[in-house]
């Protein structure tokens, strides 16, 4: 066994300071497909947003891409997320920016100076992601499972070793969120650990992986029958 690509040990995980998980201990291994299921408010997305470091961890000790996040400096956040791709539920793309742009300005955000080498890693991504063909089209114009295709597409531009996605297809309808997850088990496959914080027990009986659940403040992994 190798070194876990997460350790997280008795840590204590607060939203707008309020304790929402505590004592959580989990090691996840590299290449791993691993859920994070709770009802709403269950403290599923505070976890997930505690491994990038939008919220403090208050207490406990948590290892992410070798990274301790109790050492880690405010100045060097951006250096662990370049390690890490984030996919949210409601997309978060530049409405003012086609298809292509907003990939773009994520790799010129993060110093690809290279016009070709841009242009060479954004139609990697999009032929991951089925967009090939769709690169001057602006995000109001495509459907919900496109949109977050494509923010799947932006999170991997910087060949993240851990994708964490929160809620992933909870804005979308049954048949698109089979097409996301295929997209992402596709990646899975290929190297990427992810982490998917989601209710949706359909999705983990479809797709079965490691299961952790949230619940009464705690974290527990459980066995979902497919």
């Amino acid at each position: 066994m190798g070194t876990p690509i997460i350790s997280i040990q008795n840590a204590a995980i607060q939203q707008n300071k309020n304790l929402v998980l505590d004592k959580v201990s989990l090691k996840i291994d590299v290449g791993a497909f691993v859920y994070f299921i709770g009802r709403t408010g269950s403290g599923k997305s505070s976890l997930i947003r505690t491994l990038y470091a939008a919220l403090p961890l208050k207490s406990g000790e948590i290892s992410i891409c070798d990274t301790v996040l109790a050492k880690l400096k405010s100045r060097h956040v951006h250096k662990l997320r370049r390690l890490l791709g984030i996919v949210f539920q409601d997309f978060k793309l530049l409405p003012d920016r086609n298809v292509y742009q907003n990939l773009a300005f994520v790799l010129r955000a993060t110093g690809w100076k290279n016009k070709s080498a841009r242009d060479a890693r954004i139609a990697e991504v999009l032929t991951l992601v089925n967009l090939e063909g769709k690169e001057k089209k602006f995000p109001q114009t495509l459907s919900g499972g496109e949109q977050q295709r494509l923010s799947i597409g932006r999170a991997l531009l910087n060949h993240p070793k851990v994708l964490l996605a929160d809620e992933p297809t909870g804005n979308l309808d049954p048949i698109t969120r089979w097409e996301i997850m295929e997209v992402l088990r596709n990646i899975n496959a290929q190297g990427t650990t992810i982490l998917m914080a989601t209710h949706d027990f359909g999705i983990i009986q479809k797709y079965p992986g490691k299961t952790f659940k949230c619940e009464d403040g705690l974290v527990s992994e459980v066995v979902v029958k497919s």
